[in-house]
Parts: C-alpha cells; structure tokens; sequence
C-alpha cells in the first residue's frame, strides 16, 4: 500500500514535534533536571521514531531512535544533561529539521546519516556505561516494558472486559492451515490515544506495520467501519505471522499516537472450531487500570486522564483545510462582493431594490469576515523558531544575548504569514550580528553584558505591526552618510539637505546591503532590500528608528488581508481610482493660495504641520479636470510617521473592494498596486499611497 497519502499528514505532526523539541530544549538548557521538560522530549523523539519508521525514514528513525536512548538513560537518573548535551541535541534538532525540508521538498529524506551526531549520541551513552548496572537500550527497555505490559495484562484480564470476534469457517480453515505450517497466531487489542483526530490514519498505518510481518486475518470491527472510523478507540485483530510475538507489538507500537497494544498467542484447535475463536482482551485502557503500561505512556497517562474532558472537544473543534480550498472560497465571495456593486450601479434604487441591496451588503460583509477568520492564524507559527535561531547566533557569534517575545498570539491573513518569516529573520540576525556589541563593549558603556532583542507584534486597526527592537549600538548616522557620498549614491549637497531618517533610510538600497563594508561601519545593511521589497510586496511598509549608542527598532506594518479592502473611490482626470482606506487621515478642500514653495516644492500648512503636495494627474499623466483657479481636493494620507497630500479632481465615496492583482508584464509601476472591477464592470486602477510618500 502507498503511505504518500499520508504525508502531508506525516510533515504536520513532525513539525508540531520538531517545535516541540526545540521550546523543551530550550528549557531544558536552563533547567537541566526539569522532568516534565525530559519526559516531553522523550515522547516527542519516541513518537517521531515511530512515525519515521512507518513511513520508511530510516535515517531519520535512526536518528530519534539514538535521541530517546539517550532521554531514556536521562529519566533513569544513569545520564545528567549538562552544557554539550544540549549541544548536541540542537544540532540533532537541525539534522531533523533537515530531513523534514528534503521531504517536504522530495518526499525523500536523502542519504545523509548523520553519523557523526550518532556517535555523539552514543558517546553520551557510552560515558554513562560505567555504572554499576548499564541500562538496556531505549527501545529494548521499551520493548521489555511493553512486553512485560502485555503480559500482566493477559495475567490480570480476568479482570477487564473481552470481546469476541465470531470467525467464519474460512477463516477457521486459514488459522489452522498457518498453525500446521508452524506459523504463529496473534489475537491482539489495539488502543488509539483519546485526542487522536485521525483515528483511521493511525488504524491503517497499524495495518501497513503489521503487513511487513505477516497476514491480518479479521477484525472487529470491520475493516471498512475502521476505514470510516466507526469505532471508539480501540480495534482488535487475528494476525498470522512468522515474527515473535514482541516484534509484532514494536511494530504496531511504533505508529504514533497508538497507547498501547495488547497481544497474546492463539491456538486454533479442531473442537473449538464450530465455536468462536477464544474471546480477547479488549479495552486496553481498562486493561491498563490493573497492569503498568508499555513505557512511552508511563509518565503521561495520568496527565492524559485528568485532562480527557477538556482534551476531546477542543480537538474535534480544529480542522485543517488546505489553503487552495479557502482561496477558492474566498474568490467565490470576491465575486459576490462584484455583483452586489454591479446591483447598486444597474438598479433603480427603489424602496424595494433598496432592502434588497442593504440585505445583500449585510450578508457578503458577514461572510467576508468570516471567511477571513477561517483565514487567519496566529504568527506564532512563525516567531517561535526564532528563540533557537538567536541562542544559535550567540553561540557562533561569541555574545551574550537573548530575545523577548509578546504577541505571538496576533493573527494575520495565512498568506502574509507565510511571507514575512524571511525577513523578520533578516531583522533579527542584524540584531544580533551588528545591532548588539560584545560583552566587553556593553561593560565599557555600562550595559548589562546580556544583550536584549525583541520582538513584538499587536494589531492596530486594520493592520498588524511587527517590531524588532535591540539594546545595541544603533545606527552611525554620519558613518552611513559618509559612505553614501563616497560610494557617489547621494552628492555632498543632497546629504546637507537630508535628515538622519532619510539617510538611515538609504541602508535599504541595494548598493548598501551588498557592500560590507557598509555593514561594518554602520552596523547595518545585509538583506535589508530583500526586507524592504518583501514586505512591500505584501503591501506592507518597513520603516527603522535609531539612536546611536542606546538601539534600534524596526517597525513592520502589514495589511491583515491582501483580498478584500475599504477604499476610498475618486476621479482623477476622468479616471477613477481606488486609495485604501487605511492609509487615509483625512479629507482637505484648499484653497489655491494657501499652498506654498519649500524648496522648489508645493506644501501645504495644515493645522501646524508643514504636508508635502502629490498632484496625482501628474504622477499618473493624465491632464487634470481643474482648472489653476479652483479649490484642490487633497486627500491626506499617511505612511509611518510622513503625511503627504494626494491632490485628486473628484470624490465619489467609500467601497468595499475585491484586489485583483496585476499581470507580471506590468508590475514595473511601484505607484499602481493592483485593479479593482467596479460595479458597471470598468476597471479601476489601485493606487499604492505608501509608494507616492
């Protein structure tokens, strides 16, 4: 049978246990004799293990298999975690996460072995061995224990619930004919978790272990009812096979999520055969209340008891849907949103129409915004590899630093999510890299040794900003200006006339961020384009704050929804375009004499505050309906802390609007950031306001 089926699924759960490992390591790295933290990264690597093993990853079986023997020697007391063993299990953490990408990517995990992390793990092993009494391998301790498991629990079944499974004569015949060739017959119990959500996944992959040792013969239920899932959390089995009775039990017991299996001999005789074929243990949970479980469940299950009322609902609530489904979902209510335009422009407006459209509005607004709930997740999935990424960096780069987080819980539309992880990276390696100085430097200048990086991340409006703060040395405003000038990016008069927010702004041109000795002047530099064009390309907008000798904070400011938005319709020279909502302040009638000339410039001066004027028909060539002598109509729009003046010939209201974007042919203009289709089908062009400040 094929398991590709079954890899998305694979690459889910290995991923929640990749970031598992890491969160539990990094605790463990500051509290080394923490047990809850050591028993969670034993089970993380034991149901890693299994699942690798199922679907054929024997390196990255390999691998884990080596990581619970160590976790098991480490729970005995026999090992102590120190300093390099935390080491070590990053780097093995790296080597999985690499084998998880290869499979992503190939659905091959590739012929790397990592033999050098398995002789480090094994020499961990090793330098305990010298102890009185060696403790077996993981898995042969696992397997006695379970083993032992499985016969305390035949030894007390007395005591527990039997079900039968009614043999045909078929397969009477068959049990037999295999006990004459001097197979073995196995009658076993199988026990799903309680919180599995894919019981008949882990029920198959069950059936394609025990495949690879022999024949199942018939099983209550059904196997089609277990295909559908029709039971609770338990299956049993009749199994022929030429394997000993423990490998069958490692191998059923290597599918994650499986608790725990109960297996016993069988013996078909030639009486017994008009009746049912002895009765077996059922519940293994029940079992279990009058035998030790098999190892891997033996710190967890009374956890799992106390938190089953809680645990059940809250998984049958979570489903995953594949984002190409929601994305067609969400077409499907852009296009209702056109139509309801077209309705508003073609109708009449009569009383009766009227109900109708406000009805229709209220309708594909609530489906919008539920359909963009379903949409968002939180960017916790993507901040919480950074905590290992910046203890990495301050073990290559020799400094004491670490990163505070909050608002991981903040959501944002799937897609930007998915974007803004390279970037954010880019950010917080310039931090670390060339935001925070050495121990030695920070002492001198009355710092703590320990540098502070942070991420924060909180909703404002109808955006989500990100920032990335240090405690370092800042930007060199003068070093930067300096440099701009040899390097001929900017002429010494253009950097008289230019503020320290423009020429830290000149960090993200391309020519800066490749030039390293920029970055050594400046402290920063490296990727900063790639950030910049990334996050604009998400609609966003990255903007930096800096005081030389005391930190930076980079703040990045997104859009919750790249799909559906409130804009602002107007006319400009017989065109009509779109300006987001968001970007909007206020709307201003000026009068032709009240604007000014600042440096060659036209500016208005607005209660108190001098606003630069962006005639649009000019940026857009297109020859204005105003004449010199009327009134402009200015809408004020803001990007970070600048504002600037859009001057436009007409308003014609507040819509909401669907984003198509723009073919790849004409995305050369940074001023249009995609179209929109109006209610009369005509087209209207998006006007990206952050791009004109």
């Amino acid at each position: 049978m094929d398991v590709s089926q079954y890899l998305e699924i694979f690459l889910d759960e290995t991923k929640e246990h990749l970031q598992s490992l890491s969160d539990q390591l990094m605790i463990l790295e500051q509290e080394p004799e923490n047990m809850d933290v050591i028993n969670e990264i034993f089970r993380a690597a034991h149901s890693m293990k299994g699942m690798a093993g199922t679907m054929g990853y024997k390196n990255m079986q390999n691998l884990t298999h080596d990581m619970e023997n160590v976790f098991s020697e480490v729970r005995n007391g026999s090992i102590k975690v120190d300093g390099s063993m935390v080491d070590v299990l990053f780097q093995v953490l790296d080597a999985l996460e690499e084998y998880t990408d290869n499979i992503q990517n190939t659905s091959d995990e590739g012929d790397n072995e990592n033999e050098h992390l398995i002789k480090a793990l094994n020499d961990i092993l090793n330098g305990e061995k010298a102890e009185p009494a060696p403790a077996p391998a993981a898995a042969e301790a696992t397997e006695a224990a379970e083993t032992a498991a499985a016969e305390t629990a035949d030894a007390s079944s007395e005591k527990a619930k039997f079900k039968t499974i009614p043999l045909g004569e078929s397969e009477k015949t068959v049990l037999s004919e295999a006990l004459a060739q001097g197979k073995k017959v196995y009658g076993m119990t199988v026990c799903v978790s309680e919180n599995c959500i894919l019981k008949a996944a882990r029920a198959f992959l069950v059936f394609k272990a025990l495949e690879e040792h022999g024949e199942i013969i018939v099983s209550a239920p059904s196997t089609q009812d277990i295909e559908d899932e029709k039971f609770e959390n338990d299956f049993s089995l009749v199994f022929v096979s030429d394997s000993a009775m423990d490998a069958v039990q490692k191998a059923v017991l290597s599918v994650s999520e499986i608790e725990d299996c109960v297996i016993d001999n069988m013996q078909i005789e030639a009486p017994k055969a008009e009746g049912s074929v002895k009765e077996e243990k059922t519940e293994v949970v029940q079992a279990a209340s009058n035998a030790p479980k098999a190892d891997k469940m033996a710190s967890s299950a009374p956890a799992k008891q106390d938190k089953k009322p809680v645990g059940k609902p809250v998984a049958n609530r979570t489903v995953r849907v594949d984002i190409e489904k929601l994305d067609v979902l969400m077409n499907l209510v852009s296009e209702l949103i056109i139509a309801k335009n077209s309705l508003v422009t073609s109708s009449n407006l009569d009383g009766g129409v009227n109900e109708h459209i406000e009805y229709l509005e209220s309708v594909t607004t609530n489906l919008h915004e539920s359909v963009m709930k379903v949409r968002m997740v939180p960017i916790e999935s993507v901040v919480a590899k950074f905590p290992k990424m910046v203890r990495d960096l301050s073990k290559k780069l020799d400094k004491k630093m670490q990163l505070f987080m909050s608002g991981e819980e903040t959501e944002l539309d799937r897609t930007v999510v998915d974007e803004i992880g390279d970037p954010l990276m880019h950010l917080l390696r310039n931090s670390a890299d060339h935001g925070l100085e050495s121990a030695e430097v920070r002492k001198e200048r009355g710092k703590p040794e320990v540098g502070s990086i942070f991420l924060d991340a909180y909703q404002d409006g109808n955006n989500v900003v990100i920032e990335v703060r240090d405690d370092g040395n800042g930007i060199d405003v003068d070093a930067v200006r300096r440099k701009a000038i040899d390097r001929g990016t900017i002429t010494e008069e253009q950097a008289e006339n230019m503020d320290d927010k423009d020429i830290i702004n000149l960090l993200f041109l391309p020519s800066f961020s490749t030039a390293k000795q920029v970055t050594d002047v400046s402290g920063r530099g490296v990727g900063l384009d790639v950030v910049k064009s990334k996050i604009e390309s998400l609609s966003g907008e990255v903007e930096v704050k800096s005081q030389l000798g005391v930190g930076s904070c980079w703040t990045i400011r997104l859009p919750l929804t790249l799909a559906i938005i409130q804009a602002l319709m107007v006319v400009v020279g017989g065109e009509k375009y779109a300006i987001s909502l968001g970007s909007i302040q206020t709307i201003e009638d000026v009068n032709p004499s009240d604007l000014k000339l600042v440096e060659n410039r036209e500016v208005i001066n607005l209660r108190g505050s001098v606003i630069p004027i962006v005639r649009l028909s000019e940026h857009l060539d297109i020859a204005s309906t105003k004449g010199p002598e009327d009134n402009l109509t200015v809408v004020i729009a803001k990007k970070g802390d600048k504002l600037a003046g859009l001057v436009v010939d007409e308003l014609i209201g507040q819509q909401e609007i669907v984003i198509k974007s723009l073919s790849k042919y004409i995305k050369k203009s940074k001023l249009i950031s995609g179209a929109t289709i109006l209610g009369d089908g005509e087209i209207a062009l998006i006007v990206d306001a952050n791009a004109l400040i």
